[in-house]
């Protein structure tokens, strides 16, 4: 068994927590200060923010999905739900569709309630889902909680993955303290300019930050069972951009010198111009093979060593292109 890190609490454990953190986090909705952007409007009355969600959360698509992480994905695959909206404002995002929705319009009947998220959560748990994988959850955590409240009390025992962009209130993230299983932030930026460029918050490398240690405090190191799956703890992305290798070699240290060095990382070399990318020339390419190489030396010397390892070969057969 790999194992590193804090001991592992049971996920069933958290039907303790949920109904007080749910009404405190409630609470942040009427001047909403949920995220770092911290807009301050009344969103238990639909006004919306930056986000462009209200009251209720939106809520694109869910089902089983196997191109995560292979500890999340196991033989029947991580349970993602797909949450429109985001804090966060990244002019290439691979699913702007769904993240820019003042931009696209808002999709019909994409609105859920408290009970249909809870029924949502309890689906995917039914169909053998390893997990719930909470895809852009920073602006919807009270929410998130109150759905949770139902589907815990219903049964729902199976580890919860907050995916994140990592730009999260740590007062937020406290809320989340022995609920939340497996924490998945994608650290971006590095450098104010770039993210003030390409997000919209120039305080993002900070946020980031803060957000990461208190991730790695609640859960530590990523634990993964005998069946190669993932039970608690951090797990980090990273996406490589064009051009901006500096950064991530800045990342890489950093994760390896001040969070941990046993700090389990995908470095994703699937970036392609998408959204309003074609605006900025310099990212308006994919990457060169040499970025992606140079990106695995940097972890190399970084000193990181836990790397996420795609299996290609099991991914196609499961998605019915290659026969078993």
């Amino acid at each position: 068994m790999e194992k590193t890190g804090k001991k592992s609490a049971r996920p069933g454990g958290r039907h303790n927590v949920v109904d007080g953190r749910r009404r405190q986090a409630w609470s942040l909705l009427e001047s909403c200060s949920v995220c770092p952007r911290r807009c301050g409007v009344n969103r238990l009355d639909d006004q919306v923010g930056l986000c462009q969600v209200g009251r209720c959360v939106r809520v694109a698509s869910f089902g089983p999905h196997f191109g995560e992480e292979a500890p999340l994905v196991g033989r029947n695959g991580s349970g993602t739900i797909f949450f429109e909206g985001c804090n966060l404002r990244c002019v290439f995002c691979q699913n702007y569709d769904i993240s820019h929705i003042d931009d696209q319009g808002l999709s019909p009947d994409s609105e859920v309630d408290d009970r249909q998220l809870a029924r949502i959560m309890l689906e995917l748990q039914s169909m053998g889902s390893h997990n719930i994988n909470l895809v852009t959850p920073s602006h919807v955590v009270p929410q998130i909680l109150a759905g949770l409240e139902i589907a815990v009390a219903e049964g729902l025992d199976i580890p919860l993955v907050y995916n994140t962009s990592a730009y999260d209130s740590v007062e937020t993230l406290r809320l989340l303290d022995g609920i939340v299983d497996i924490y998945m932030p994608d650290c971006k930026f590095w450098v104010p300019d770039s993210a003030g460029r390409y997000a919209g918050a120039r305080d993002y490398p900070e946020v980031m930050r803060q957000a990461v240690r208190e991730m790695h405090r609640q859960v530590g190191d990523l634990e993964i069972g005998p069946d190669g799956l993932a039970r608690r703890g951090l797990l980090v992305r990273h996406l490589v951009m064009p051009g901006m290798l500096d950064e991530t070699g800045a990342i890489l240290s950093w994760l390896a010198e001040e969070i941990s060095p046993a700090t389990y990382i995908n470095i994703m070399d699937q970036y392609h111009p998408c959204g309003q990318a074609h605006r900025y020339p310099e990212i308006d390419r994919p990457l060169r093979p040499g970025e992606y190489a140079e990106a695995l030396e940097l972890a190399r010397q970084a000193g990181l060593t836990r790397l996420d390892q795609r299996d290609l070969k099991t991914l196609l057969e499961r998605l019915g292109i290659l026969g078993r």
